[in-house]
């Protein structure tokens, strides 16, 4: 597959502000892979080419009429017949652990931002602080809701706060969604999480799932305090990179 890689155009299909998105070209630059990078958000036939895949969400790396979703980085590999493994995830224990304290970052980070700024949008892509503070609290709540067997939708990425929540309504809320987080973990009886649950992109570990719950959370709530201080406001408690450690980020917090 490696020669056929060579052969055919890598594409990969992504939009600003995607996580993932830019996990997956930071890896396949690290591997040395070059690839034509389509922004589905800002190029409308970069859209209509990821529609003809019959893919329906981002990122995505294609070779002719095949394509992969990368929510997984074992897939990209996979699917690219590469020669390499990424790190082993950290254990369950301390990626709830990591998890909890992102969340509870994030609920102080929302409480920083004044009113006028909440809901504008965020540099390239139609994203606001307001949605975003929130995406990071949803993407724990789905993490959790797939360890009870709850089907990990794409969809659900999606979904944005009430019109008339403010930030501390959102706050509240993810502070609660912290609380489910460590209520599940305290009544888990398979603290391997080696059983399997469903997700968009096939039935995968609960330990592989609660990793890409727990560095989803965390590179976002680097985005928000990259929005706190294009606002110049003075980020309450930063997260650092000791807290960060041992969670597969990208290196860069925003795609340009």
């Amino acid at each position: 597959m490696q020669e056929a890689a060579a052969a055919t155009r890598i594409r990969v299909f992504w939009q600003p502000g995607c996580s993932s998105c830019l996990r997956t070209k930071e890896f396949l630059a690290r591997q040395g892979i070059e690839f034509e990078s389509i922004d589905v958000h800002n190029d409308p036939e970069g859209r209509a080419a990821l529609a003809a895949l019959g893919a329906r969400s981002v990122p995505v790396v294609a070779l002719g009429s095949k394509y992969t979703l990368c929510q997984s980085i074992n897939d990209v590999i996979r699917f690219l017949d590469l020669k390499t493994k990424p790190t082993p995830p950290l254990p369950p224990e301390e990626l709830v652990r990591k998890l909890a304290l992102v969340l509870e970052a994030n609920a102080r980070y929302t409480r920083q931002f004044g009113a006028e700024y909440f809901r504008k949008p965020f540099r390239n892509r139609n994203r606001t602080p307001a949605g975003l503070t929130f995406h990071v609290f949803r993407v724990a709540e789905m993490g959790v809701q797939a360890a009870h067997q709850i089907d990990l939708r794409f969809e659900g990425f999606d979904d944005m706060p009430p019109p008339e929540w403010q930030a501390e309504d959102i706050a509240h809320w993810g502070e609660s969604v912290r609380e489910k987080l460590l209520d599940w973990w305290s009544k888990e009886s398979d603290r391997s999480l080696s059983y399997d649950v469903p997700t968009y992109y096939g039935r995968r570990s609960m330990h592989e799932v609660l990793e890409r719950t727990a560095w989803h959370s965390a590179q976002h709530t680097r985005q928000v305090m990259l929005m706190l201080e294009s606002d110049g406001v003075a980020i309450d408690r930063p997260l650092t990179a000791e807290d960060l450690a041992g969670l597969p980020l990208p290196d860069e917090v925003w795609d340009k």
